[in-house]
């Protein structure tokens, strides 16, 4: 599979997020394509993780279907080459979805089962992760005694996101459907989490996006449970005091912290054996859990 870092079809382009490009088929469907781009520190690079877009595809769909018995999804039962030509069809294979149109909730529904990156930081200074104040002396990566739901507004391309109350969230969708985005949140990440350990990963923090059908249904969409959504953490080698290593980008984000980069465009390039080490992991993970 050769790497893509962008769509061309001969579908209307709806939108083009850090990752994803989307595209219009009709009224009630569009098409998501899972680029190999890369993406740190909310600055998109020219340089692609060769068939990242297949795995975090496959390892998506593998738990949209998973956690079916808990919310419905944005997934459709319809082929890409019902929506697309024979060649591009071919093209996009194992990284295309076809998926229900939804009205997007403008909150993005952050879990945090351990104490690790902007989570600990906070901690340190304050005592508090997003403002949700945590017993005293919690090290480095300690399991939560139960998973905290620290929502935040989605930022657009080369934005980052703010952490806001679950007060707010009440008042930007209404008591009702906020809740309820709440506890589907917490419900998702404890049932994936108890499934991950069981096969050896551990899932720190994952953040999930969810939409409104034609009925008003609260649904699952856009990614979930993805090295790129989620922070996963090798169970034999995880010790309370250490930050462990995870299977995503990590490598790539160590070798940028250490470099002398604003963090703002343009991307510095990036080794080739950086990428390809990436890549194993992304395999790795897919490889552990979707069994």
């Amino acid at each position: 599979m050769q790497s893509l870092l962008q769509a061309s079809i001969n579908l209307p382009l709806l939108h083009q997020g850090k990752v994803r490009d989307i595209f219009d088929i009709d009224g009630s469907t569009m098409l998501i394509v899972t680029t190999d781009r890369l993406s740190a520190f909310d600055v998109v690079f020219d340089q692609p993780i060769p068939q990242k877009g297949a795995v975090l595809t496959s390892v998506a769909n593998y738990w949209f279907n998973k956690t079916e018995h808990i919310i419905p999804n944005h997934l459709t039962d319809i082929a890409l080459e019902d929506v697309l030509s024979k060649e591009e069809a071919a093209q996009l294979e194992g990284r295309a979805i076809v998926v229900k149109k939804l009205r997007p909730i403008a909150v993005e529904a952050v879990v945090r089962g351990y104490l690790i990156g902007s989570g600990w930081k906070e901690y340190q200074s304050t005592g508090s992760v997003c403002s949700i104040q945590l017993p005293k002396n919690l090290r480095l990566a300690q399991q939560l005694d139960s998973p905290l739901y620290t929502p935040s507004s989605k930022a657009t391309v080369g934005e980052h996101d703010v952490n806001i109350s679950f007060e707010e969230t009440k008042n930007m969708l209404g008591t009702e459907l906020a809740s309820r985005v709440k506890d589907v949140s917490l419900s998702i990440y404890q049932f994936a989490a108890e499934h991950a350990l069981a096969r050896g990963v551990i899932i720190a923090d994952t953040k999930f996006e969810f939409g409104l059908d034609e009925a008003g249904q609260l649904t699952l969409m856009d990614e979930v449970l993805t090295p790129d959504s989620s922070r996963f953490w090798a169970k034999d080698s995880y010790q309370v005091g250490h930050s462990p290593p995870s299977y995503d980008k990590q490598i790539i984000r160590d070798y940028l912290e250490a470099l002398d980069w604003g963090k703002t465009p343009p991307a510095p390039t990036l080794p080739v054996e950086i990428l390809q080490k990436t890549a194993e992991k992304y395999k790795e993970v897919k490889s552990i859990l979707c069994t």
